[in-house]
């Protein structure tokens, strides 16, 4: 993804989400890495998606740059959506 998750991109990420999720993956990655902007409904979005992850058992975590990071981080959601610096680290989380 990139460009800006918020209000008006919602239903496309949402889309998307669902569609993935049909295709029964073992584990779930979300890379924000090249997202600009993400604001409360982008969050929801991201909460949402994590207990939905949950509820189908399934490894799931965000990636994100340094401004996604920081604005994860203020709301105290990086535990809880699993939050890494790099595929490469969400990829090793979700090996262990």
């Amino acid at each position: 993804m990139k460009g800006q998750l918020d209000a008006f991109s919602e239903k496309q990420f949402k889309t998307f989400i669902t569609n993935t999720l049909n295709k029964q993956p073992l584990s779930f990655v979300i890379d924000l890495s090249k997202i600009d902007f993400l604001d409360s409904s982008g969050l929801g979005a991201l909460v949402q998606t994590s207990k939905e992850c949950k509820k189908l058992k399934l490894g799931f975590s965000v990636v994100g740059n340094s401004r996604v990071a920081q604005t994860i981080k203020l709301v105290r959601l990086a535990d809880f959506l699993n939050l890494k610096a790099t595929l490469q680290d969400a990829l090793l989380y979700l090996k262990n």
